[in-house]
Formats: structure tokens, C-alpha cells, sequence
């Protein structure tokens, strides 16, 4: 399989996730069907590290967005975590390090 063709797999799953957050209005539900997308993609291909990056991009975002809305950098209309960002806003950016150092490993071999 090219490069090419393993690096738009590994997007999918975040590509995904992306697209339904017009469509679905509800924080919990979206949580729900993230949690749902990243389990099926760590079921269907799991790499070392994947859980550790996952956990540690989880818990960088929490703290990274809200150290942005605190200082008025960001603001969300969608504020369902702490009361400053929607809940599905950490699954995403876990998922996307899992994405991006599966993606430097593509690139790099």
C-alpha cells in the first residue's frame, strides 16, 4: 500500500469525527459517537503507544483550551466541559495525536 493511500486511511477517523460536528448538535451524543469512531480505529488497528498518546493528548488539550479561553484567545459557543469548551473538543485532539504519530511513522519509514 503507498504512503499516500496509508496517510489518508490514518485520516479518516478524525476526517470523520470533523464532519459530523455540524450535524450533531448534541455535546453528549457526539462524545458518545467519538468514543465509538476512536475505539473502532484503535480495534482495527492498534499500534504501540497508541493508548499512552491518546491519554496524554486528552488530558494536554483539556488543559491547552482551557488556558486559551481563560486568556480570551478562544471562545465556543459549545461549552458542555467546565463550562468553557464542548466535551467532544478532547477525543478529538486525543485522537488527532494518535493520528499525527502514526502519521510521522508512516512518513519516516
Amino acid at each position: 500500500m503507498s504512503k499516500a493511500t496509508q496517510l489518508f486511511l490514518n485520516a479518516v477517523p478524525a476526517l470523520l469525527m470533523i464532519g459530523l460536528i455540524p450535524l450533531v448538535r448534541n455535546d453528549f451524543l457526539l462524545t458518545a459517537i467519538y468514543l465509538l469512531i476512536i475505539g473502532s480505529a484503535l480495534v482495527i488497528k492498534r499500534e504501540p503507544k497508541d493508548i499512552t498518546i491518546l491519554i496524554f493528548g486528552f488530558f494536554v488539550m483539556i488543559a491547552s483550551e482551557y488556558l486559551f479561553v481563560s486568556t480570551g484567545v478562544e471562545t465556543f459557543n459549545r461549552n458542555s466541559l467546565l463550562g468553557v469548551m464542548p466535551l467532544w473538543l478532547p477525543f478529538l485532539w486525543a485522537y488527532g495525536f494518535v493520528a499525527i504519530k502514526r502519521g510521522v511513522r508512516i512518513i519516516s519509514t
